[in-house]
């Protein structure tokens, strides 16, 4: 019994771990049509350039709590005095860090912001959040469940004050405030449900700055990650214009979302090749992730594919005529969707479960330089399409990296030879759909036949490709074949 309510709340856990995550990624989407409509694409290119600013500070106010807190609780909580003094020496050294950062972001805001200055100015209160944000404490309490209700309930009642108060590019400072708010609300509202599970006792400064060095070791690789994410609009909005800003930020918003999917099945993955791991079934974890390879790629390309496929149709419909261009970005950028898939796969069932942190470490910073660079070099000349080549060369080589290092790990070279098999399937599905594509009604109709055409065309294609090379693992995965082959393989028997 015991066993089974253990499993029925890591079942609740992911689910909600999962839900939330998905959710926080779709909300965006949800106003980003009618916020592109009203404020236009300058106004799109400075919210992104404001936002990616504060965000940076945020990560450097939270300093990789999200994974250092989580794991430094887990190991404590069974036992209430020890939970208790590590929380107080957490948190402690958060509010020291958090208010260190909130004094250089007002600072930058009052003496260094141009255009930006209004709305930055109103991004002050997801700095203010950072104090509050007791998130890593309650997931290493296993207490998902209010993470997710709370911010849902907040993120909601602020999405629809977006529609209610912002009507036009003079009111883009009301949708700054009301998003910062909201996340400062779901962070008070997630502290308060730790009332009688925690105590705060003030520690000593010594002791707090104890957990200083292990979480800014971790902080290293979050802001590698972060840096190719958030850092190409802050340096298209500071090298190029607000317009560029603009398209590359709807081009990219697409694109997050799905990555999103991605995250979210990487982390579903690890905690299971993490026990097998301790049992010591290497041989089957490697089984293992070559099944999932399989599955993510055959994912990863359908989505790729297929979002180049509609991209030039797609953001016009979506975001406005104004943003046709957002399209055109969206065809390449959408091939790093591959490039994350492969990457995540190996990052979350071979690297992370054996706490390999230096082989993630490399790699993500290797992708930040690149990015940088790249940046520096191609935007000042092509605005958004010079961060797109950054994006690219930053993202492929993340993989690269893993590679170099694992090789002579795991069987790369099957991993490459399913990843020609799913791009080849999904190229023709693409040029299937730009063949077909003038000859269907335009607007939002001609586009579901566009995704539904495509969507065929893959399926039959990866269907055969199953049945050609007799891929019976993922076949079985397909309930009616699946039934039949566990019959035909019991009378075999």
């Amino acid at each position: 019994m015991e066993r089974r309510a253990k499993a029925s709340g890591t079942a609740a856990n992911t689910f909600y771990n999962i839900a939330y995550r998905v959710f926080s990624i779709l909300l965006p989407l949800l106003t980003a049509p009618y916020l592109s409509r009203t404020v236009g694409q300058e106004g799109v290119g400075l919210y992104s350039y404001a936002w990616s600013i504060s965000y940076i500070a945020c990560l450097i106010g939270k300093l990789g709590l999200a994974d250092y807190g989580v794991r430094t609780i887990v190991r404590v909580r069974d036992d209430r005095e020890q939970l208790d003094r590590t929380f107080s020496q957490i948190w402690t050294m958060q509010l020291l860090v958090a208010g260190v950062t909130l004094v250089g972001y007002i600072a930058f805001v009052l003496f260094g912001a141009g255009e930006e200055k209004t709305i930055a100015l109103h991004f002050t209160l997801m700095s203010v959040s950072c104090l509050v944000d007791l998130d890593w404490c309650l997931m290493g309490l296993d207490r998902f469940r209010a993470i997710a209700i709370r911010n849902t309930c907040v993120k909601l009642l602020a999405a629809a004050a977006v529609f209610l108060f912002v009507r036009g590019p003079e009111d883009l400072w009301i949708y700054a405030f009301v998003w910062s708010l909201s996340t400062l609300i779901g962070c008070v509202s997630c502290a308060l449900s730790l009332r009688g599970t925690v105590r705060y006792h003030r520690p000593s400064l010594r002791e707090a700055l104890t957990h200083l060095r292990p979480c800014a070791v971790l902080f290293i690789s979050v802001m590698a990650v972060n840096v190719y994410r958030t850092m190409d609009k802050v340096m298209i909005g500071a090298m190029s214009s607000m317009e560029q800003n603009g398209y590359y930020e709807n081009a990219e918003k697409i694109i997050y979302c799905l990555s999103g999917f991605i995250s979210a099945v990487g982390t579903v993955m690890l905690p299971k090749v993490s026990h097998m791991l301790r049992q010591g079934k290497r041989d089957e974890v490697i089984r293992h992730i070559d099944l999932s390879m399989q599955l993510v790629l055959c994912m990863v390309c359908a989505m790729a594919f297929g979002l180049a496929a509609v991209a030039e149709d797609l953001a016009p419909l979506f975001y406005g005529e104004a943003f046709r261009y957002s399209g055109t970005l969206m065809v390449p950028l959408a091939m790093t969707l591959i490039m994350i898939g492969f990457a995540n796969v190996i990052r979350t069932q071979w690297i992370l479960p054996q706490s390999r942190d230096s082989v993630f470490v490399r790699s993500v910073t290797t992708g930040a330089a690149i990015d940088l660079v790249a940046n520096a070099v191609f935007i000042p000349r092509y605005g958004a399409a010079g961060a797109l080549v950054g994006t690219l060369l930053a993202e492929g080589s993340v993989p690269v990296v893993q590679f170099l290092i694992l090789r002579k790990e795991l069987p790369y070279r099957r991993y490459l030879l399913y990843l020609l098999e799913y791009c080849a399937a999904g190229l023709v599905m693409t040029l299937t759909v730009w063949a077909v594509r003038g000859l269907l009604p335009s607007g939002w109709g001609g586009l579901a036949l566009q995704v539904l055409i495509g969507a065929a065309c893959y399926g039959v294609l990866c269907l055969g490709l199953w049945i050609v090379t007799k891929n019976r693992r993922v076949l079985r995965l397909i309930p009616i074949l699946g039934k039949r082959l566990a019959r035909q393989e019991t009378k075999s028997c």
